[in-house]
């Protein structure tokens, strides 16, 4: 059984996690090959499309970093979760968003991502 806790904090870590080899590392270990990630601002298959759409939004929003907010929901092979992304610490969050993952074998095979909050 997986521990979706566990697993959003990895995919949390994914996202913080700014030495682009380690990243890597991270994606190909928590994501199936095959990966699907969809959200407002894009949507990539394959752990190479998934890293450079984190490296992206590190660009971005650099200096920044995310953060699990609340408990993980989840039930057979599927979670979600609330994250946000804002200065280190407690600090007012500047996005918050809402994912949903499935996995494969304990893998995330498919990310569905919302935005609750975006800077205006």
């Amino acid at each position: 059984m997986t521990d979706y806790t566990a697993l959003a904090q990895r995919y949390i870590d994914v996202w913080n996690t700014t030495d682009a080899d380690k990243r890597r590392a991270l994606v190909a270990e928590l994501f199936t090959p095959e990966a699907t990630y969809t959200d407002p601002l894009g949507a990539v298959r394959g752990t190479d499309g998934i890293d450079g759409f984190v490296a992206g939004a590190q660009a971005q929003f650099a200096g920044l970093e995310f953060r699990l907010d609340g408990t993980v929901d989840s039930h057979h092979d599927q979670a979600r979760f609330t994250w946000h992304l804002g200065a280190p610490g407690d600090a007012e969050p500047l996005v918050i968003g809402f994912d949903v993952v499935t996995t494969v074998d304990g893998r995330i095979n498919q990310v569905l991502g919302f935005l609750d909050k975006v800077p205006s």
